[in-house]
């Protein structure tokens, strides 16, 4: 019987499967693996590639429900380098077995007698068809590829200090974490790194609570801490001058172009190390971690956002030719937020440090992971190039699990140490001491100036009365200053 029908099939003119059918069965089986195998009779490859099929598309399913479910499962699971690693080898295996899959199936469903155009015309449409399934696989398997990078790059294992991290207990008991957010100025036409932005984030590490306790960049006389750095500046910190007093903003260069006064610490760590140190004493906290962000790459971070809202309650000047940001709620670019974080026109270095701490607030909120996802590859090459920290690889996870707990409804208070509240030519660093540990106790409690602010509803310093008014002694909610 099946040489009869063998013999059939090899006669000139006998029925074959037509070339629509075969492509038809093909585009099938791309769909559901499984089909082409079963329609020519090889069960069991046929039920073996349906059942894995299947049991992928469960898998995927599934997880997909939990982690929309749970964001910050998603994002815990996003920072881990060797799952990164794991991911996107999986993924472009599972390019290959698929790409192979309708290879395969176009091989057992092709007439075995064609004309040279049904020919070409077949492999023609099977290579687009496996394009379409090798395209979205390999896109994926690069992006997971970039995340990786991205934070190998950015993150070291230890800290790039060596520092051992319990995944048990990664704050290591602490009630807080301290991470001092820096702003570089570094710019073409100067040499080297000026931290005009400095704010210690104190964060409770139950609850999320936060605490932002900025000091001005043009701040004096503060004291150096213990060694090198204040065996030279006993009377505090005159950086090169000639006994002049230095800027708070100074010391970060001073330290990475003076090696010596941070003993021990690498090249693009002395800075850090030692501005850590001295803020530390200045507020009386220890520093645990710092992040510095290069300002000017940071418009590419918004751009590749797609910019970033903020409520302008006043025009400020941008740019050089006399443009304007007017009032009003807008979108920025990232050249327009960086003047708008930057500008000292018709204002001071104190009212920049109330709008800066709105633009990263607003960018914040606004990063949400539908934006991450469709600009990742420019977010993740301008995250290199702008960002440098020594936040452990192995406390991201917990970092996560903390930043889910700050955008859920986490209290956020802020406290600026400026005049006249603080002289910054000679401070009074008792009274910051003596603030800073009252507003960390007193974070999460109500108080008066929490609930009546005369800041609220606007960024400090941006109108004529805001100007006028006397810098709160207690933390305020940066809900009640930033303008919405």
């Amino acid at each position: 019987m099946a040489s009869r029908r063998a013999g059939r099939r090899d006669r000139p003119g006998a029925a074959e499967p037509g070339l629509s059918r075969a492509l038809a069965l093909t585009l099938a089986s791309a769909l559901v693996w499984g089909v082409a195998h079963l329609a020519t009779g090889r069960r069991v490859a046929g039920w073996l590639l349906l059942s894995l099929y299947l049991l992928l598309a469960a898998a995927a399913g599934v997880a997909g429900a939990v982690l929309r479910a749970d964001l910050n499962g998603l994002m815990d699971l996003a920072v881990r380098p060797g799952l990164l690693s794991g991911a996107a080898g999986a993924i472009l295996l599972l390019g290959l077995v698929w790409v192979t899959v309708v290879i395969r199936s176009y091989q057992l469903l092709r007439p075995s007698s064609l004309s040279l155009g049904a020919g070409t015309a077949g492999a023609v449409a099977v290579t687009v068809l496996c394009f379409a399934v090798a395209v979205p696989v390999s896109w994926g398997a690069y992006n997971t590829y970039l995340a990786r990078d991205a934070l190998t790059s950015i993150f070291q294992a230890g800290g790039g200090d060596g520092r051992k991290i319990d995944a048990k207990d990664p704050w290591n008991g602490q009630a807080r974490v301290n991470v001092l957010l820096l702003g570089g100025d570094a710019a073409r036409n100067r040499s080297g790194v000026r931290t005009d932005s400095m704010t210690l984030a104190s964060i409770n590490t139950r609850t999320g609570d936060t605490v932002l306790l900025s000091l001005p960049r043009n701040l004096e006389s503060f004291p150096m801490p213990p060694g090198p750095a204040r065996d030279r500046f006993p009377y505090g910190f005159t950086g090169d001058g000639a006994g002049t007093p230095g800027l708070l903003n100074e010391v970060y260069q001073y330290a990475e172009d003076h090696p010596d006064v941070v003993p021990g610490a690498r090249k693009n760590r002395r800075g850090p190390e030692l501005l850590k140190a001295t803020i530390g004493g200045i507020l009386g906290q220890p520093v645990d971690y710092y992040i510095l962000v290069d300002m000017f790459g940071f418009a590419d971070i918004i751009d590749a956002m797609g910019g970033v809202r903020i409520n302008i309650p006043e025009p400020i000047p941008y740019g050089l030719r006399g443009d304007v940001l007017p009032a009003g709620n807008r979108v920025l670019k990232g050249k327009e937020a960086l003047w708008y974080g930057r500008s000292r026109t018709n204002s001071d270095d104190y009212t920049r440090m109330g709008r800066q701490k709105c633009l990263l607030a607003a960018i914040a909120k606004q990063a949400d992971p539908a934006t991450v996802l469709t600009s990742f590859d420019k977010l993740a090459a301008a995250a290199k190039r702008t960002i440098s920290t020594d936040i452990p690889q192995e406390l991201l996870p917990a970092f996560v699990t903390l930043s889910g707990k700050v955008k859920d409804g986490a209290r956020i208070d802020s406290l600026q140490f400026v005049p006249p509240l603080i002289h910054t030519g000679n401070p009074d660093f008792a009274l910051i001491r003596k603030l800073t540990a009252q507003a960390i106790a007193e974070e999460g409690r109500p108080t008066p100036s929490r609930s009546a602010s005369p800041t609220r509803g606007r960024t400090p310093g941006t109108s004529p009365s805001a100007k006028a008014t006397r810098p709160q002694s207690k933390p305020v909610s940066l809900e009640a200053t930033c303008p919405r």
